[in-house]
């Protein structure tokens, strides 16, 4: 079993797709990574030699990755949130950053939408409280 960055490789995929289970490395970089190192993208994980996986391992480190680029990003979200930027204040809205309209969908940063009933016969309802 690969244990890279303290995740483990899935095993029967291949390099170069296994290499996105670690946070921060996506194919352009994984395929980067297999080109550096002169491995097959096509070999599984599966039948990597323990020298290739050292190999992968160190090549790996030079990267930022898992919990160092989340607290980056953490951090860089916060600092957008002090400072009252306008994407730190839909940041703390919880309202969508990047320029999305938010009259209809918007349903993934919102979240699910609570039906408000107006009219008489909800405030009658709520009179008589059932």
């Amino acid at each position: 079993m690969a244990r890279i960055a303290g995740v483990d490789l899935p095993r029967n995929k291949r390099v170069d797709i296994a290499l996105t289970a670690i946070y921060g490395i996506g194919r352009y970089t994984a395929a980067q990574i297999v080109t550096d190192l002169d491995l097959e993208p096509g070999k599984k994980v599966d039948n990597l030699a323990e020298n290739e996986i050292g190999q992968l391992r160190d090549k790996v480190q030079e990267y930022m990755i898992e919990g160092d680029l989340r607290r980056e990003i953490d951090q860089n979200v916060k600092r957008l949130m002090d400072i009252n930027s306008y994407r730190g204040l839909r940041h703390r809205r919880q309202l969508p950053v990047r320029g999305q309209r938010t009259n209809t969908n918007a349903r993934t940063r919102k979240g699910k939408a609570r039906t408000i009933s107006v009219g008489r016969k909800a405030k009658e309802a709520a009179r008589k409280g059932g």
